[in-house]
């Protein structure tokens, strides 16, 4: 009898899934979370992500297909630059930049939410004309925080300095200055309310985007009732279906061309908020793969 091996990537794939040269979608772990402003953890998020990945099934229940066969690269974690937010955040680019000149889908795993300008700046070089869709609790649109323009909270204002389209969904938390700087420059987040009160505003959401979109999703954009592990909670949040419905539209009707999820605080003996992430990106792949084979 021969031994079962764990693979330790993404999915827990056997090689000729995981191999990068042929997969469609490449993992990139970025455990650094300097750039937060309440609570350390977030470090742990890539592999607590990958762990929980790998209990996900493979076979969707709601798309009835499985989606691993596209092949799902693991790449080596990006390591953490104690030179600073700047110096991180040209290394996440270098590294990310690999991935969109090899014509891969890239998923990012955070870390802070900082991360996520390198990883656009990277999509950017390839797609000139992008749209950011912003799943989270938060602006994120302050100049600087914490005397760095690469903070967590501040990182979609880094992403519109790209040139970046940010279309903000599941919004309920701001600054006064983040309030005036949004109504001067005409940003219309979809806000958590709307989420619960408004029926149109998954197409509102959809129809601010422009043909090629970047996803990132801060896992605090979740209700902390579904997604506790994460350091900077709000009540009001989104919920499974709510998040699922959304992506599916989006990349039914838009071309998604990378994906991060960010924020995840991996709390011990507790693995909730880490396995909704992994199988929120999984079940992203497979609205992506149901789309091209149509």
């Amino acid at each position: 009898m021969t031994a079962q091996r764990i693979h330790h990537n993404f999915l827990d794939l056997e090689p000729k899934y995981s191999d990068y040269k042929s997969a469609r979608y490449a993992v990139l772990p970025v455990p650094y979370d300097s750039a937060a402003s309440f609570q350390a953890g977030a470090r742990n998020g890539p592999e607590a992500i990958i762990r929980a990945s790998q209990h996900v099934e493979t076979f969707d229940e709601e798309l009835l297909a499985e989606f691993h066969s596209a092949g799902i690269a693991t790449l080596d974690a990006v390591a953490p630059n104690m030179a600073g937010p700047a110096a991180m955040h040209e290394d996440i680019f270098q590294c990310a930049k690999r991935v969109f000149r090899d014509g891969k889908i890239l998923i990012g795993l955070g870390g802070d939410h900082s991360v996520t300008s390198g990883l656009v700046r990277a999509a950017m070089v390839k797609h000139k004309k992008l749209s950011v869709l912003q799943i989270d609790a938060h602006a994120d649109m302050r100049p600087e925080f914490e005397q760095t323009p690469y903070s967590h909270a501040s990182v979609m204002r880094r992403c519109m300095d790209l040139g970046a389209n940010v279309v903000g969904v599941g919004i309920r938390a701001y600054s006064v200055e983040e309030h005036r700087f949004m109504k001067r420059q005409g940003i219309k987040p979809i806000f958590a309310r709307d989420c619960h009160s408004e029926e149109d505003w998954i197409d509102r959401a959809i129809e601010d985007l422009c043909d090629d979109v970047y996803v990132t999703i801060d896992i605090d954009g979740f209700d902390p009732a579904f997604a506790p592990g994460t350091g900077t909670p709000e009540p009001g949040g989104l919920d499974w279906y709510q998040v699922a419905t959304l992506l599916r539209l989006a990349a039914a009707e838009r071309n998604i061309v990378g994906v991060d999820c960010v924020e995840v605080m991996p709390i011990p003996g507790q693995a909730v908020t880490d396995f909704l992430a992994a199988r929120l990106l999984y079940k992203l792949i497979g609205y992506i793969e149901s789309v091209r084979e149509v």
